[in-house]
C-alpha cells in the first residue's frame, strides 16, 4: 500500500478507490487545488535548448474544418480547434536516484489555430528535430492525425511515437498525468504574460474528470467551456518522458 501510494500519489484516484475504499465523484474538477500548485513550476520559459539537455515533445492536433487561421480566428471562434506542441526539458536522476521518473519542466508551447496539418509537416519537422533536438515525440494519431503521425515518423525515426486515442487509452494517459503531478514530476513554467500561459491554465481550470465503474476515466474541457488542445498535448508529453532514460554514448562505462 505504501508502495502504491509513493508511486500514485495518496490523492490520486486509483489509490482512493482500490486501497481506501473511497468513491469518487464524476464531473468534478481534474485536478485539485494542490495539484495546480504542485504543476505550477518556477523555472522561465524558454525558446531554445540549452546544451547538454535532453528534451520530449507532444502534439496534439486540430482539425481542418477552417479557412481562416491564427488568432484572429480564435478571436472570431473562441472555441476553435488548435494544433498544440509542448516541448518538455527532462531532469534525469542519477546515482541513488536513477530508478525514479524524470522530472519534466515545460520550457515551450506552439500553437497554430486553423492551419492545415500539410502546411505544418515542414515546420514541425524543424522544431522537433532542428531546434529541439526531441529525444522522444508522443503525437496524436487519431483520425485525420494519423497522416501527420506518419509524416513524422518517416522524417524522424523512431522517436516519433503515434497515440491513438480510445476510451481505454485515454483513461490510461490521465492516470499517468495525475500520478507525475502528484508525484511531483511535472512543471510549468513561470508566467510571462503570453497567450499560450493564460490559454494553458485556462484549460487546467476548467479541465473535469469522469470515473467509470470499469476503473476507467475521461478528462476533457466541457466544450461549452472551450478545448482542450493544451490539457491533451500536456499528458502526451507526459507520455513522451515516461521511463525515458538518456542513450549513452559508444565506449562510454555502463
Amino acid at each position: 500500500m505504501e508502495g502504491e501510494r509513493e508511486r500514485l500519489g495518496e490523492n490520486h484516484p486509483l489509490f482512493l478507490t482500490q486501497y481506501c475504499l473511497l468513491p469518487i465523484r464524476g464531473g468534478s474538477g481534474f485536478l485539485s487545488s494542490q495539484q495546480k500548485a504542485q504543476l505550477d513550476g518556477k523555472h522561465g520559459r524558454r525558446h531554445r535548448p540549452e546544451p547538454g539537455k535532453n528534451y520530449v515533445a507532444g502534439i496534439d492536433l486540430a482539425g481542418e474544418a477552417e479557412e481562416e487561421e491564427g488568432a484572429a480566428l480564435r478571436a472570431r471562434k473562441p472555441r476553435q480547434d488548435s494544433t498544440v506542441l509542448t516541448v518538455a526539458e527532462l531532469d534525469i536522476p542519477g546515482g541513488e536516484r536513477i530508478h525514479r521518473q524524470p522530472i519534466a519542466r515545460i520550457v515551450e508551447h506552439y500553437w497554430w489555430t486553423g492551419r492545415k496539418h500539410a502546411d505544418l509537416y515542414h515546420q514541425l519537422v524543424d522544431i522537433l528535430k532542428n531546434v529541439w533536438h526531441c529525444r522522444r515525440v508522443v503525437v496524436d494519431a487519431t483520425g485525420v492525425g494519423q497522416p501527420v503521425s506518419s509524416f513524422l515518423k518517416e522524417s524522424l525515426g523512431s522517436v516519433v511515437i503515434p497515440f491513438t486515442f480510445t476510451a481505454q487509452s485515454k483513461s490510461g494517459l490521465g492516470f499517468n498525468l495525475l500520478a507525475v503531478i502528484n508525484s511531483g514530476g511535472l512543471k510549468m513554467y513561470a508566467g510571462d504574460g503570453s497567450e499560450e500561459y493564460q490559454q494553458f491554465w485556462f484549460e487546467i481550470e476548467k479541465a473535469k474528470s469522469q470515473y467509470r465503474p470499469s476503473q476507467t476515466m475521461n478528462f476533457y474541457v466541457d466544450p461549452a467551456d472551450g478545448h482542450d488542445d493544451f490539457l491533451m498535448s500536456l499528458a502526451l508529453v507526459v507520455e513522451a518522458a515516461r521511463n525515458y532514460t538518456p542513450r549513452k554514448a559508444r565506449g562510454s562505462p555502463v
